[in-house]
Formats: C-alpha cells, structure tokens, sequence
C-alpha cells in the first residue's frame, strides 16, 4: 500500500479529507446563496432564469460541478467513516463523562445534523437540480432566447407550505454543522492558535448564521409573496 493510501486511510487522513472537501463545499454555499438572492429582484424570474442558465451551459462552470459532487460525496463517505470509528472507540457513550462540560451541542451532534442535511440535499436535489436537467421544466424567453423556468419550479415549491417549513429547518441544522464545521475545518489545517482562535470563533459564528440566514430568506420570501395568488406547478 502506497504512503498516499496509507495516509488517507488514517483517521488523521480522514480528518483531513473531510475539512478539505468541507471547506471547499463553504464556497460553493458563498455562491449558491449569492444566485439565490437573485429570486429577491422582483423582475418575475428573469434575473434567476438567466442565472441559472449560465450555470449549467458555461463549460468552466459544468467541470466545476464535478468537482462539487465528488466533494459532496466524499465530504458524506468520509464523515460517516469517521463517525463510525468513533463510535467504535467509545462504546460507552461518555457514560462516565460529562461532554456539555467539554464541547459544544453542535460538535456532539454532528452526525444527526449531518443525517438532517443528508436527507434534505437528496430531496432538494430532486426538487430542483433533478428537474433542471431531466424534467419537464417550461421554458420563457427573453430577447428571443429561451431559457428553462427553474424560477417557476422554485415558485411553484415554496408555495407549498410544508416544504417552505422543512427548508427553514434544515438550515437552522446547517446553521449548527457550520458553526461547528467551519472552525473545526481550519484547525484541522492546522489554523489552532491561542491568539487567532477567538478571531477564528467569530468568524465561524458569523459564517454559520448569515449564510443559512440568507438560505432561509428565499423561500420565506417566495412563501409570503405567492399567498392569496395562484401558482401552476
């Protein structure tokens, strides 16, 4: 076995696998939640249909996103790995310890929020992203050029109020597993200082509220927006 195999298939590896992919999928939200405040224009969807139309026919955009699902995947695989060899270890559960003393509630509970999270991408994912590219999306055009109504999709489910209300949850979870996520990402790197750890606490703070807050807002937004008017799926 190769030191590369050998290394990756450490818990130290490991770690390292998934504050890599992690950090790397931080950036991909920055982006996703800068897209979706495009749904706030009030332009009927022209904004966003563009958007989303650029993103998924830019050549550079689309090898990206390769990288994206291999990180997500990766990112699952290797946490869920790790849960498991941690549990493994500690089979009795801090049975004799008291971990509120030690840790913070997110950090002890990383594996539900993550299974919280899990189970939204998959439905998310088939609510828009499956649509987007193997559904009967309609399309609108603009200027003479046609552009797949992803905005009407979006409309069209979070007029449903228990989906708009599953949404909200699952990023107060997301707000949870960043906090946590975020900051335990960067010293696993190596970012472990006394001096920047309080800097690098705040930051953490800051990154796992504003950006589900702003997750949260669309479809809040599209929710209030559409009572009282009709919306066609």
């Amino acid at each position: 076995m190769s030191w590369v195999a050998q290394t990756l298939n450490s818990t130290i590896g490991r770690k390292l696998i998934v504050a890599l992919t992690g950090l790397f999928l931080c950036t991909f939200l920055i982006v996703h939640a800068g897209g979706n405040t495009l749904l706030f224009r009030g332009d009927n969807g022209r904004a966003f249909n563009e958007y989303t139309y650029f993103m998924t026919h830019n050549p550079l955009i689309k090898t990206v996103s390769y990288v994206l699902y291999t990180g997500i995947l990766a990112h699952v695989v290797y946490t869920l790995i790790l849960t498991f060899y941690n549990m493994k270890a500690r089979p009795s559960s801090y049975a004799y310890s008291k971990p509120s003393a030690n840790s913070t509630w997110a950090s002890r509970n990383m594996g539900f929020l993550g299974t919280v999270l899990l189970i939204f991408l998959v439905i998310h994912m088939k609510t828009f992203w499956y649509e987007m590219h193997f559904g009967n999306v309609p399309t609108v055009a603009y200027e003479g050029q046609d552009y797949k109504d992803l905005y009407g999709v979006v409309k069209w489910a979070f007029s449903q109020w228990y989906y708009t209300a599953f949404y909200v949850l699952s990023m107060a979870a997301l707000a949870f597993h960043l906090v946590h996520g975020f900051r335990s990402g960067f010293q696993t790197l190596g970012a472990n200082h006394p001096k920047y750890n309080p800097l690098l606490s705040k930051l953490s703070w800051a990154f796992g509220i504003i950006i589900p807050l702003v997750f949260a807002a669309m479809p809040i937004y599209v929710f209030v927006t559409s009572l009282g008017k009709p919306v066609q799926p």
